[in-house]
Formats: C-alpha cells, structure tokens, sequence
C-alpha cells in the first residue's frame, strides 16, 4: 500500500509510520503510497458502488524539525493527499466524481493533555506522538473532512424535475366546484330572494 522512498523500514507501512523518525532523517525522507478507497472503511458506505473499486487515494508525507527559540526543537508532518471518490449526487441522485486534492500541516507533542490545552491556542493542528503513527488513519479522516456535506453536480448531466404531477390529483382538483364561484351562486340567489 505504501511505497517509500528510501528504505527506511520505520517508514514502511502508513499505519505505523514514526513522525520523529521521519522528521529526524538525513538526508529529508517522505513517505509516499497509494490505496483503493475500498480500504478507507469509513468512507465505503459513502462511495458509488460501481465505481469504488477503480478509485485510488493518494498520500505523501514528510517529517520535519523546526527550531523553537528556548526549547528543543518539534516534530512537524506535512501532508498532501489527492482522490476522485464518486459519491451519490444530491440533486439528480446520479454519481459524481469529486477531485480532492489537499495540503495539512500538523505539529506533534508528547501527550494527549498538552495536544488537548495546545489545539485550543494553535493555528495549528496538534497530535500526539507516537512511535507507530497510524498515517493511513490520519489520511482516512482527513478525506472524510474533505468531502462536501452535499455532494452535488455543478451542472446535473440530466434535466432534474423539482415538482411532481400527479394527472389524477390535478383531474379531481379540476372536477371540484370552486368555493367561492358557490359562495358567489348563494349570494345572488340571496338577492333575489325566495322563487314565487
């Protein structure tokens, strides 16, 4: 599912990858890999099904140390992910292909409390380390962010009806007598008073 580009076996596999590791490597190392959103379980039911199986996502991912004045330097990952998961249209109910394509940066810290207290003040995103980093997790979620509360077509390939015409209920509508054409009818017969 992955395929790095060294071989550095801690960076083999996207569910275990260590982004200190990755971020401490000389020369700069990234991980890069490719899988079919069928492996993303989250996001199948979302999926077209005639179409889920040929899609593919694809990630690369690169570690980094950035010097902080004071302090020991932090671990960064930089993530880029691209797809074209075809989703139902909620328009004309048909598929449509979305292209995804996305950049995220994300700063590591030791633990859940300082990532809890840290992502309130941070532009950021913060996440924990940990030395067996699940990426593949990291980029399912990310996708899941990605796609559109409502996935719709710029311009549906097919005219869409928005009303629905029923000939019976407009042929029964037609047959009843109009009220107030009958509230008309009584008020001239009122005028005219009682027939001698």
């Amino acid at each position: 599912m992955s395929i790095p580009r060294t071989s550095d076996p801690r960076t083999s596999d996207p569910r275990t990858v260590d982004p200190r590791a990755l971020a401490q490597a000389t020369p700069a190392q990234e991980v890069v890999g490719h899988a079919p959103l069928l492996a993303f379980h989250r996001l199948t039911d979302l999926l077209w099904p005639d179409q889920a199986a040929s899609a593919e996502v694809h990630w690369q991912a690169q570690g980094e140390l950035r010097p902080v004045t004071g302090g020991a330097p932090q671990t960064w990952l930089h993530l880029s992910v691209q797809s074209q998961p075809t989703l139902r249209c909620e328009r004309c109910l048909g598929p449509v292909t979305l292209d995804l394509a996305f950049e995220r940066d994300y700063r590591f810290v030791a633990d859940e409390a300082t990532a809890e207290i840290e992502d309130e003040v941070s532009e950021e995103d913060v996440l924990v380390w940990q030395r067996d980093f699940d990426l593949q997790a990291l980029v399912e979620d990310e996708l899941l962010m990605a796609l559109p509360v409502v996935p719709k077509h710029g311009v549906c390939p097919e005219a869409v009806p928005f009303s629905v015409v029923d000939e019976d209920f407009i042929q029964s509508e037609a047959e009843k007598p109009n009220p107030f054409a009958v509230l008309a009818q009584l008020k001239n017969e009122g005028k005219k008073g009682p027939a001698k």
